[in-house]
């Protein structure tokens, strides 16, 4: 048999997150729902948080008893207390929190809205800072917890046409390492993942004029697949990086590289 190098198919159930719930923000599509199907491969229970109610319904619906849908607005307190209460409620615990949601928008500093520039802050920035408030309360409990917040190659480096997107997350990397500083003595790790060029719908958001030139700024000469960052989520949820917080694993095929 010819192995597929690229190819993260074990061809058998795991139980590397066995017994662990999950919640999972932006997880309709895309890398939040190949985070989502990993998490389930590997034994946990996986709540989909997003606002696309459809596309999020039929991803637990496929995932089975392994999986739910919630809907959330991550720039809400309300809904974010009410996935929480949800869980709760069934008597589950909360192990892991993926602040996966976010939007794309191009812009620069000089051709940009308060008002754009307060949306994207509000969605990538907010949302996350909500979303691990929302959550420490019961991973304080348990004396143990697993965020992983998504930010991008963006919040590494300077992105001159995507000014508001890069902003945010940059502060989703501050505040990825100062929550982490803070909740190391209560066994909850706190990492960043920085994936670059991903084949998902905001991938297609890009100009047809801008992706091609991007790409080619690409070493391995190729944009990633959803799953290629899933698989890192995935060992950063479980016990395998056990010793890991406060820092930041980057899924951009060399591109910040230099």
């Amino acid at each position: 048999m010819v192995l597929d190098p690229f190819s993260t198919d074990t061809g058998c159930m795991g139980e590397r997150l066995k017994d662990r719930t999950a919640i999972i923000t932006g997880g309709a599509r895309g890398q939040g729902a190949a985070e989502a199907r990993r998490f389930v491969e590997e034994g946990a229970f996986v709540l989909i948080a997003d606002v696309l109610d459809g596309e999020g319904r039929a991803l637990a619906h496929e995932l089975g008893d392994s999986a739910a849908f919630h809907h959330l607005d991550v720039t809400s307190e309300e809904n974010w207390a009410g996935v929480v209460g949800s869980l709760v409620d069934q008597g589950r615990s909360i192990d892991i929190l993926v602040n996966n949601a976010g939007i794309l928008l191009f812009d620069r500093l000089t051709r940009s809205t308060r008002e754009d520039f307060e949306r994207v802050m509000e969605v990538n920035c907010t949302g996350v800072y909500l979303g691990m408030q929302a959550v420490v309360d019961e991973m304080k409990k348990q004396q143990a917890g697993s965020i992983i917040n998504i930010s991008s190659v963006a919040g590494l480096q300077g992105v001159g046409f995507q000014f508001s997107y890069s902003v945010s997350k940059w502060a989703v990397r501050g505040m990825t390492k100062s929550a982490a500083h803070e909740l190391a003595r209560h066994n909850i790790r706190v990492n960043s993942v920085h994936p670059g060029l991903i084949e998902t719908a905001m991938l297609d958001q890009f100009p047809d004029n801008l992706q091609p030139s991007v790409e080619s700024l690409v070493p391995m000469g190729r944009s990633a697949e959803p799953t290629e960052v899933a698989e890192l989520v995935l060992w950063l949820a479980s016990q395998e990086s056990s010793y890991c917080t406060g820092a930041e694993f980057v899924v951009d095929g060399g591109l910040s590289a230099g």
